[in-house]
């Protein structure tokens, strides 16, 4: 029987990437490939001129290309690409399934608030996640690895409609509903409040408190949280996410606002990336605010639950929950400039 190289790729690497690269790297023949798929030769073909056409996509195409680089000689017979010899294949250079559905959970859940996009320049070891405001600037609120983007695109989450020296990636329908079953699979930590419908964004709602409240105004006209305040709590959400990726059983970030330990944040984790450095960033921000200010700033930027379930989890009066956040927005904003300087440059 004919041997043939192959090139090992992860259990994510959807199908039609599997036969592409069987064929195109490894130089199995269309006949062999439908074969081994129990299917005709022509629909095969259809799949890899299909994933040609896919990498004018840049980030289709560098996942292509890393996966390609991955290529080892088979020991005996024509290599399978089915699921099951593919799950026991480890990849360095390719990131691990888990991963994937952490990072995706997190930036699809951004990628689905209106005006969102995931910005990628060419070369960047990071993509970062910008919504335009309205005054027509834009706001980061969320950075992930290209890496990770790569495979969300490659698994049809993410699509961009033109390319450039920056290109503008947006969730496709495909991409909410894999941000469905992520949400509903991951676990509950023991810092998130117990009625998870209560916290909107679990089940795939797109607007946070903050969002809502921004376009509210007050007796006077004023816009009640202004886009400063909005990008504080932008920030700390970020660093949420990040921390809590690193699934620490013990977490509680209830406890954190009446240690004892006031912790110090220098240089070297202001602007650190990692779980462990958002986790003391989120640690200082805890302390800083306390009890009260910390509650309702926490469950409403980081657990996204509405303030009518704040008000009546902390027993305050309605409509009171909004004045308080105000209050603690304004505090956390005084926060990062005391700690970390200005809330940073805005990516246009």
């Amino acid at each position: 029987m004919t041997k043939f190289a192959h090139s090992p790729v992860p259990g994510w690497v959807p199908e039609q990437a599997r036969v592409y690269l069987s064929h195109v790297v490894d130089g199995v023949p269309i006949r062999a490939l439908a074969r081994q798929s129990d299917c005709h030769a022509s629909t095969i073909l259809r799949q890899v001129r299909r994933c040609e056409q896919l990498r004018d996509d840049p980030l289709i195409d560098h996942a292509l290309q890393r996966l390609g680089r991955q290529r080892t000689p088979a020991s005996n017979g024509v290599v399978s690409i089915g699921a099951a010899s593919m799950k026991m294949t480890k990849i360095d250079d390719a990131p691990s399934e888990e991963l994937i559905a952490n990072e995706a959970r997190r930036i699809l859940r951004r990628l689905s608030e209106p005006g969102a996009c995931l910005a990628v320049a060419d070369g960047m070891e990071k993509a970062v996640v910008v919504r335009e405001q309205k005054d027509g600037q834009t706001v980061r609120t969320g950075t992930v690895d290209t890496m990770i983007a790569e495979a969300m695109a490659l698994k049809g989450w993410i699509a961009s409609q033109s390319n450039g020296r920056i290109a503008r990636y947006h969730i496709k329908p495909a991409g909410r509903v894999a941000l469905k079953d992520l949400l509903t699979d991951a676990p509950v930590t023991k810092a998130q409040p117990e009625d998870r419908d209560a916290r909107g964004m679990r089940y795939g709602t797109v607007e946070s408190p903050l969002m809502m409240l921004s376009r509210r105004r007050d007796k006077d006209g004023n816009v009640f949280l202004t886009e400063d305040l909005v990008r504080a709590g932008e920030r700390m959400r970020e660093d949420f996410e990040i921390a809590e990726m690193a699934g620490t059983p013990e977490q509680n970030w209830d406890d954190m606002m009446n240690g004892p330990e006031t912790p110090t944040i220098g240089d070297d984790i202001a602007h650190a990336h990692g779980p462990d450095a958002a986790r003391a960033r989120v640690h200082a921000v805890m302390h800083d605010l306390g009890p009260g200010l910390g509650d309702v700033v926490l469950r409403a930027c980081c657990h996204l639950e509405g303030m009518e379930s704040i008000e009546k989890r902390m027993g305050w009066a309605a409509r009171s929950g909004k004045i308080v956040l105000r209050i603690g927005l304004q505090r956390l904003q005084r926060h990062y400039r005391e700690t970390q300087g200005a809330l940073g440059p805005m990516i246009g």
